[in-house]
């Protein structure tokens, strides 16, 4: 198992790619997104809603963070992580969005239930934002046990809703600046 500083992006890092391609987009980290003027679509799962909601008070505040405005913001509540992929494909169709932060729990019992709904969720949703060219986030919990959910959605900066919408913010500006960066080199 990796430790924290194993695995954490090394800020520098944007400067020394800086100096050897001509143009980066989407650099910095997660706390330093800004999403004023973003519009954000939230499709929470009713089902764990003991955890769901405490994973939609992190993503809430993830977006508050990043000073997006709470007037841009639509929550949609579905029954169950499996019903994500759906309201994420509406969203992306008909939701007037820059990105779709989805929110759910899907926690490991003594059947094959748990694979199904986690394995269907996140295809559906990855296919989603393919097909769709939207930012569809991963804000689904995939634990083992209630303690490790509860562990993952806890009220502090370590909340994984709050660092899907952050996420959220991120993506949105990325392929934004993506978009910029394309139209600059095309001759009009």
């Amino acid at each position: 198992m990796t430790g924290s500083g194993e695995t954490a992006l090394d800020p520098g890092v944007f400067v020394t790619v800086a100096r050897r391609v001509g143009r980066q987009a989407g650099e910095g980290s997660l706390e330093a997104v800004r999403g004023s003027g973003l519009r954000v679509g939230i499709a929470c799962a009713l089902f764990n809603g003991g955890i769901t909601t405490r994973l939609l008070e992190g993503a809430l505040g993830g977006l508050e963070e990043a000073a997006v405005d709470r007037a841009d913001i639509t929550v949609a509540w579905v029954p169950g992580a499996f019903e994500l992929p759906l309201a994420a494909q509406r969203f992306a169709n008909h939701g007037d969005v820059d990105a779709v932060v989805c929110l759910g729990a899907v926690i490991r019992g003594d059947t094959s239930h748990y694979d199904l709904v986690a394995g269907e969720c996140a295809s559906g949703l990855a296919r989603v934002a393919l097909d769709t060219g939207m930012p569809v986030v991963f804000g689904v919990l995939t634990t083992e046990n209630v303690e490790q959910a509860l562990e993952r959605a806890r009220d502090d900066k370590t909340n994984k809703g709050r660092e899907a919408g952050l996420s959220a913010v991120q993506m949105a500006t990325t392929l934004r600046a993506i978009g910029r960066a394309r139209a600059a080199r095309v001759p009009g």
